[in-house]
């Protein structure tokens, strides 16, 4: 009975303790993940560059690569999110920020200890006996700290908003993925569009070249006519394994983006000579849409999140560290454990006081509302950069628009030249110097107009990659 009573006092003492450590808050600034900038009316209109070119601002379709309508492009998208080495980088990195989370869940926890041991005791008084008699030991005991200051409480939440970047980065490294596939298989194709515009040209040239040896032959040229022509085609075969490189090197890059060793690349793209091009108006969205949706920008955000949360980790050091315990543990001789007269518990020590250093609390507060503010300003610099980035590729891809019209319009000049050279020459109207620069002029132009499409191709791609989409539930 008297125990009873003693358990009870020691509960009522403890009881006080129990409510401080329920009531006890820790100010916390978990609301303020926006900024000035986030909320300014110009980041969040529609872009400027949208006047300049085909944009409408309807939502990024999360699998933009279908807007090509290529199937063997959304063969290798698919391939790559399947093997990617940096997307299981980053899905492992899910996994480790998921641990985390766990692990700082269970700083929460009842801690338990077991312990056993045997001795042998003599008794020191009885010196004519040098008999000792063996004894037995076991017990258990439990720990659990009080959260008085919210450090687990903070710490759990900071590695949440850690579990959430890390998700963002591997969205981040899903959209780089989608469109690195797609720019090199459109750097595989432009390659192959070049090498098939140049051997179209030196054909070109080539027949200019023998349409100057038949007039050299009838006496009207000269061998430096012929000269002159030689050139120009030893010119372009020599721009030749240029495009031969840069169609390989665009392979052994999509190689590596699927997963596969340089040597494994599709062999099929080989063959290509139409890079992929979305030719209708592209849905660009605005600004508070991209921000929303670039996977860089919801990993800032969640970086200020857990700034905030660490913040509060900082300011529970300035509470003291509250521990209760509690034990059992027996000790018996061999032949007779478990007696009750060698049982005993305790609930000692009921609480454990730990004071903290509270200059050295109140410097890692400062410490961390420092990394709030960086992580603040990075915030708002990555969203400065998605703008930019955006307008960017909106821009650049608009004006490769207009230069390309532009292009067009004057290698189909530049060929009706040339037809309407060789016809005069043919008549004996015009010297071979004249046909030699219309055949120039031609070559020029077509071999500026396909390089005009290849980067036609390549800014298509930088505008989907700027506005961020290929990771959302439709894009899986």
């Amino acid at each position: 009975m008297n125990r009873i009573g003693r358990l009870t006092r020691l509960a009522v003492l403890l009881a006080p303790t129990l409510v401080l450590s329920a009531c006890v808050h820790v100010p916390m600034e978990r609301d303020r993940t926006q900024t000035a900038l986030s909320e300014a009316p110009a980041a969040n209109a529609p872009f400027v560059s949208m006047d300049k070119g085909p944009f409408r601002d309807d939502p990024v379709p999360g699998q933009w690569w279908k807007l090509y309508d290529d199937p063997q492009l959304d063969v290798l998208i698919e391939e790559a999110f399947k093997a990617n080495t940096d997307l299981r980088v980053a899905a492992a990195n899910i996994d480790r920020a998921s641990a985390m989370i766990r692990q700082a869940h269970a700083q929460g926890t009842v801690l338990a200890n077991l312990n056993a041991g045997a001795t042998v005791n003599r008794d020191p008084v009885a010196f004519e006996s040098f008999q000792g008699y063996p004894l037995v030991s076991g017990g258990a005991s439990l720990t659990y700290d009080f959260d008085v200051g919210g450090r687990i409480r903070s710490l759990t939440a900071a590695a949440g908003h850690d579990r959430d970047a890390a998700q963002a980065a591997y969205d981040l490294t899903r959209v780089n993925v989608a469109a690195g596939v797609a720019g090199a298989y459109a750097d595989a194709c432009a390659a192959g569009m070049l090498r098939a515009r140049a051997q179209h040209s030196l054909g070109l040239l080539r027949r200019n070249l023998e349409f100057t040896n038949r007039l050299i032959a009838a006496g009207r040229g000269t061998p430096l006519d012929r000269d002159n022509a030689e050139v120009l085609v030893a010119q372009l075969e020599a721009q030749m394994p240029g495009f031969d490189t840069a169609q390989e090197n665009a392979l052994f890059r999509l190689a590596t983006l699927l997963g596969r060793p340089p040597a494994e690349f599709p062999r099929e793209i080989q063959t290509c000579v139409q890079p992929p091009r979305v030719t209708s108006v592209l849905p660009v969205g605005d600004g508070a849409a991209l921000l929303r949706r670039r996977p860089d920008v919801r990993a800032a955000e969640r970086t200020v999140a857990g700034s905030l949360d660490r913040i509060g980790v900082a300011r529970s050091e300035l509470y003291p560290t509250v521990r209760f315990g509690a034990s059992v543990e027996d000790v018996s001789p061999f032949k007779f454990p478990g007696t009750p007269r060698g049982l005993s518990f305790g609930l000692g020590p009921l609480l454990s006081w730990t004071f903290p250093n509270r200059k050295i609390a109140h410097a890692e507060i400062a410490a961390a509302e420092a990394e709030r503010d960086a992580a603040l300003a990075r915030f708002d610099g990555v969203m400065l950069g998605a703008l930019r980035e955006t307008e960017s590729a909106l821009t650049t891809y608009a004006h490769e628009l207009q230069r390309n019209a532009s292009l067009r319009e004057a290698r189909d000049k530049a060929a009706a030249a040339l037809a309407k050279v060789q016809r005069m020459r043919a008549a004996g109207r015009e010297n071979a110097l004249t046909g030699l620069d219309a055949a120039r002029t031609l070559s020029a132009a077509e071999m500026t107009l396909a390089t005009s499409d290849a980067a036609l191709a390549s800014d298509q791609v930088a505008v989907f990659l700027a506005l961020g989409g290929g990771w959302q539930a439709d894009a899986v």
